[in-house]
């Protein structure tokens, strides 16, 4: 593939991953005013989220073979179509459990595009030059959050709710369709990492401990990001008492400031520092949930102008690891077995991860209060930084300088 066309897929990809997290943050943003209309708890909206993350990490072991096997682009335009569709369709819902099939059918549509672009970016780039790939990549993580709740939030409360899912469902078709006319890249064309059994087989990678590194690593991290993501407009609302526009606001230019910057922070980072570490993406990931630990218990203890710098620096920190660990996790396997890999690591990291950690904020906020709530976030990123530091030593070595690789993008 060459350059140019590298460059186009990278972005159709980043584009459509861009609108996944729209869709799914919309939700988080008008929450409140759902709340309001089908007056249900705060765990049974946790609840909500959870049964998608259930749908979604359930979808994906079965994507990850197919994608393994067939034609890619077909598989993911059928995935954003779906998800799309579902996104439109709540604009006519009128009933909590319409919605939450709804949210359900998302689930399902968004496991198909999350499951196969990572490794298809894989066939695009390097080793080498893969934590700064997926930091383009992941970008699209808080740029989309942030936007989800901005934009979503604003419609929301001049509209009415179901025009931000209205609007947020368009995006989605008109990408499935650009989708269809990228070049499919030869599957482990700019792999140079032997393929091994611990690398290439799916009984191999049982035993593949950089790849169990990073897939723990990551459900820990999902853990935090999920509670975090859910449940801090609403903190911000009820506990510290901001109008619900501005919370979502607030958080929304946060997510999008320190995310976009800590993505590409960690995954230039991560390349640089793979010159003189075959562990760097572990290092920078495992450095950015340490410091991630102070900074989220400061961020739900302090009150008033301090709060907002503590909020600012936890997300940085948490989102830092972002990109290195996507890298991480591609470069641990093999083309063979690499969207199966991804499939096992979506279940993994979910069910430990997001699947869980907005219905027991949930349930601890209904029994005790959203700041206690938040704690248990602290706690899954510390376990990440342990797990993260230990991945170091069991990392994959690249062979020679990447300096010197002489596969690239271009060829």
């Amino acid at each position: 593939m060459t350059y140019k066309r590298a460059g186009w897929a990278l972005f159709i990809l980043t584009a459509l991953n861009f609108v996944n997290y729209i869709d799914r943050s919309v939700l988080f943003a008008v929450q409140p005013l759902i709340q309001a209309e089908f007056h249900r708890s705060d765990a049974q909206f946790g609840l909500l989220t959870s049964a998608f993350i259930i749908c979604y990490m359930c979808t994906a072991p079965f994507i990850g073979p197919l994608a393994d096997r067939y034609d890619r682009r077909r598989i993911m335009v059928v995935g954003a179509l779906i998800w799309s569709g579902a996104t439109l369709l709540t604009a006519v819902t009128h009933n909590f459990e319409t919605l939450f099939v709804r949210h359900l059918v998302v689930g399902v549509g968004e496991a198909t595009f999350v499951t196969i672009a990572p490794a298809f970016i894989s066939d695009i780039y390097p080793e080498h030059r893969r934590g700064r790939i997926m930091s383009i990549f992941a970008s699209a993580l808080p740029v989309g959050v942030a936007l989800g709740y901005i934009v979503g939030g604003h419609l929301g409360l001049t509209y009415g709710w179901r025009h931000a899912f209205l609007i947020a469902s368009i995006p989605g078709f008109i990408l499935a369709i650009m989708l269809m006319f990228i070049d499919e890249p030869k599957r482990g064309s700019q792999d140079h990492l032997k393929d091994t059994l611990e690398r290439g087989t799916i009984f191999g990678l049982l035993k593949n401990g950089a790849f169990w590194s990073c897939t723990l690593g990551m459900a820990m991290m999902t853990f935090a990001i999920g509670g975090m993501q859910v449940w801090m407009p609403t903190f911000l609302s009820r506990v510290r008492n901001v109008p619900l526009d501005k919370a979502n606001l607030i958080f929304g230019g946060m997510t999008l400031a320190s995310g976009f910057l800590a993505t590409f922070a960690g995954g230039w980072l991560g390349d640089y520092l793979l010159r003189y570490t075959k562990g760097a993406y572990y290092l920078v990931a495992g450095i950015g949930m340490a410091i991630g630990v102070p900074a989220i218990y400061m961020a739900v203890t302090y009150t008033g102008t301090m709060m907002y710098p503590a909020i600012f620096i936890a997300e940085f920190f948490v989102l830092l690891n972002t990109a290195p660990l996507n890298a991480a996790l591609v470069n641990s396997v093999s083309a063979r077995i690499r969207a199966t890999a991804v499939a096992a690591n979506i279940f993994v990291i979910h069910i430990l991860g997001d699947a869980i950690s907005p219905t027991l904020m949930g349930y601890i906020s209904d029994r005790s209060n959203l700041r206690t709530a938040f704690l248990v976030v602290t706690v899954a990123v510390a376990v990440s930084a342990i797990v993260l530091f230990m991945g170091i030593r069991v990392a994959p070595e690249l062979n020679g300088q990447p300096e010197t690789q002489a596969s690239d993008a271009r060829a």
